[in-house]
């Protein structure tokens, strides 16, 4: 039986048990959060009277962003007013009982709310409190705004990304942000080992977590590069190739997968031509090398290029849209997508990208309505629904 084959309905998630106040809000911090919940965390997302800014991102369908679903999904949601000293005071008493607390305002923010966590570390010791910022707690940028295109543009990211793209000096527009869910999950990281920790040593600690910090952690090798001058390929050595009737990706990363490639395009005799050979070679020549196969692809429709090249054990594929991506059987199989609901109706999710053969690791299976559980989670605390109301008053 295969981890994907597991029945689940008996687990239990690893994170069962473990309480989160979720103060962060658009994508980093709650992305954070989401994966919290889908192992089994209570997440408290704590909004304002008029709700988190994602709960208007598109698409709304009815009212209801499907966008801010995606990163909710299986959360509670309570509304306070964080600039009332009455809630400060409901949250310092909440705080007792909560493992995890998440957040990704402007650093020195909840320091002015005296919310922060030396102002909380008396209340509860053993809290795992996780700052998320644009550029980390300390420092010259410290304050300093960001969102996920200024950090990619402040990493280098965009302009490594440039250097890639033959003929053009201008940097790409942004629509995908990879600073917010790669900070995120950084992020869930620190908060597992931080958990772990406090097994060992029943302390709590803060984690801070510097969104510049982690793009600039995705440019492998143009770190190094950055230091030590390696010549540039005369083609970037990742790129699409045409076909007859679009283009393809063929990685080719090893010795074995660039024999297969040549076999594929019909000059096995370039494995000992003296211009591909070997490796330092190959780089110099590769625009050659990449115009030869072209001359061969640019023959045959996209479907028999990757035919050809998956029997030579070549990494290849098409270029998809997300859409054709989510319809891939593979995701079906593996349950990469899960149907939750919200009061727009139903829509789809990701589901986390791992699966755990001993927890039940899924998405919860609604988003929660503004203030649907204020009076819930404040009632447990021991607060009536009168002290709810008025810490919720802006």
């Amino acid at each position: 039986m295969t981890i994907a084959e597991i029945d689940e309905r008996n687990a239990t998630g690893s994170f069962h048990g473990l309480r989160v106040l979720d103060f962060s809000t658009t994508i980093a911090g709650p992305h954070c959060t989401r994966m919290l919940a889908d192992l089994g965390a209570e997440v408290i997302k704590i909004e304002p009277a008029e709700g988190e800014t994602m709960r208007i991102r598109p698409p709304v369908r009815n009212g209801f962003s499907s966008a801010f679903g995606a990163l909710n999904a299986g959360k509670k949601s309570i509304v306070l007013d964080l600039k009332s000293p009455e809630t400060v005071e409901i949250i310092r008493h909440v705080v007792k009982d909560v493992d995890i607390l998440v957040e990704n305002f402007r650093p020195g923010v909840m320091r002015r709310l005296k919310l922060d966590y030396p102002s909380l570390q008396s209340f509860n010791p053993r809290l795992v409190y996780c700052s998320i910022s644009g550029y980390g707690q300390t420092g010259p940028s410290a304050e300093l705004p960001a969102y996920a295109p200024v950090i990619h543009a402040a990493s280098g990211y965009d302009m490594a990304h440039l250097a890639y793209q033959p003929g053009r000096n201008r940097p790409d527009y942004c629509g995908i942000y990879h600073a917010d869910v790669l900070t995120g999950v950084y992020a869930f990281g620190a908060i597992s080992a931080a958990l772990y920790q406090r097994q060992l040593n029943g302390k709590g600690q803060h984690i801070d977590v510097s969104m510049l910090e982690s793009m600039l952690s995705l440019t492998l090798n143009e770190v190094q590069n950055a230091q030590f001058h390696v010549p540039p390929p005369s083609r970037p050595m990742f790129g699409p190739v045409e076909t007859a009737d679009g283009y393809v990706m063929v990685a080719i990363a090893s010795e074995k997968t660039f024999q297969g490639m040549v076999r594929a395009a019909g000059h096995p005799e370039w494995t000992s031509d003296s211009r591909f050979a070997k490796y330092a070679d190959r780089r110099r020549h590769w625009n050659d090398l990449m115009d030869g196969v072209e001359n061969w692809s640019r023959t045959v429709t996209t479907a028999n290029c990757l035919a050809e090249l998956s029997i030579h054990g070549v990494p290849c594929s098409a270029y998809r849209t997300v859409a054709e991506a989510m319809d891939d059987p593979q995701i079906a199989h593996r349950g990469g997508l899960a149907e939750m609901e919200d009061g727009g109706g139903t829509f789809k999710v990701m589901n986390m990208p791992f699966r755990m053969s001993g927890a039940k690791v899924a998405a919860g299976t609604r988003a929660p309505a503004l203030g649907e559980h204020t009076n819930a989670v404040l009632g447990e605390a021991g607060f009536s629904p009168h002290q709810a109301a008025v810490s919720a008053r802006k």
